[in-house]
């Protein structure tokens, strides 16, 4: 291991107490990752670490002896999406393990996921190689290390087993966090243009799921939304006017509104011979179609993120710009992303 240490000693520098929560286990075949809540109540706890939120994809790195892979949040694999990262878990002296993070691509010193896009699409390694879009792969947690289960264990803990256990070169890199002053993180954040702040109780434990352990700081509101028609191009534009959107409440699909900016002439020409295929005669949406001129209706199988200010009284999207696809998020499983009343206790 890069600090020359086994598995045994690192093992050993897990305080006694926690020892007991170390478990042998086999290795997971599908993990699912641990997901953070939308928060609107921003905070400063010594209990918990603030981390940067990264604009990229989630993915989940596994290591069986001489085979590493990279899985989706809802594992499909993207091995040959991101091979040269791969190949970084590959060359690790450690050989067995699942670890968790975000790859990214950047513009300057941002994370961009609407440059991470061209990357999103490409399926065969070599391809991949060759793009011009490097990407990172920042590491935030470990889930399982040397036939053990580390969900148990306290964030921290895996934290500083994570930063052992690994060698952080690149294109790999150990995600950084503080302590305590979430709020001071959020503004310089906010500031330098980033997506926001991940907040974690410090003692939480790593659980499959959503959980309010874990919560999203956003300096602008974003979500995913179903993609369910578009309008006609008007005037020089090409492709489409704009995408009409929605989310679901059961099997509803309700309208949330039309996205008609953040697009360039590539996506609105690629985009738009997408959703020809998915061409349907009638409207997704629940109720009424909605009354946009020249509408044109899809199978409501693509997922957008799309960045806006505010939700209004009536459930529409205030200033809403498109971001780009989303791959790894089943469309039925999109619904409205509504704030908690979680934070420190």
């Amino acid at each position: 291991m890069p600090v020359s240490a086994s598995v045994t000693d690192l093992f050993e520098s897990v305080p006694g107490e926690e020892r007991t929560a170390l478990r042998r286990a086999a290795r997971p075949e599908s993990p699912r990752p641990m997901l953070a809540t939308l928060t609107e109540r921003y905070f400063s706890d010594p209990e918990w670490i603030f981390e940067r939120k990264l604009d990229g994809e989630r993915c989940l790195g596994v290591r069986d002896g001489a085979r590493a892979g990279l899985l989706s949040r809802t594992g499909q694999s993207l091995t040959d999406t991101y091979p040269e990262i791969t190949d970084a878990l590959d060359e690790q002296h450690c050989a067995d393990f699942v670890v968790d993070g975000e790859v990214v691509a950047f513009e300057g010193s941002r994370t961009s996921f609407a440059r991470l896009q061209q990357r999103i699409g490409i399926h065969d390694p070599r391809r991949a190689r060759a793009s011009r879009v490097a990407v990172t792969y920042y590491v935030f947690d470990v889930l399982y290390l040397a036939g053990h289960d580390l969900t148990a264990l306290p964030l921290r803990t895996r934290k500083a087993l994570l930063r052992r256990a690994l060698d952080f070169s690149p294109p790999l890199r150990f995600t950084q966090h503080r302590y305590a002053d979430g709020e001071a993180y959020l503004r310089e954040a906010c500031e330098r243009g980033w997506e926001g702040v991940i907040a974690k109780r410090a003692d939480s434990h790593y659980e499959h799921r959503r959980s309010t352990k874990w919560l999203k700081f956003k300096c602008g509101r974003r979500q995913e939304l179903v993609i369910g028609g578009f309008t006609e191009p008007a005037g020089s534009r090409t492709g489409f006017g704009a995408l009409l959107v929605g989310y679901y409440e059961g099997r509803r699909l309700v309208y949330a509104g039309k996205v008609g900016t953040g697009y360039d002439r590539r996506t609105l020409d690629a985009l738009r011979a997408r959703m020809d295929r998915l061409e349907r005669g009638r409207s997704p949406f629940s109720g009424s179609p909605p009354r946009e001129r020249g509408a044109q209706w899809t199978e409501p199988r693509l997922v957008a993120e799309i960045g806006f200010t505010e939700w209004t009284e009536d459930g529409k999207l205030r200033h809403p710009r498109f971001v780009g696809l989303r791959t790894d998020k089943p469309a039925h499983k999109v619904v409205r992303e509504r704030p908690g009343k979680p934070g420190p206790t």
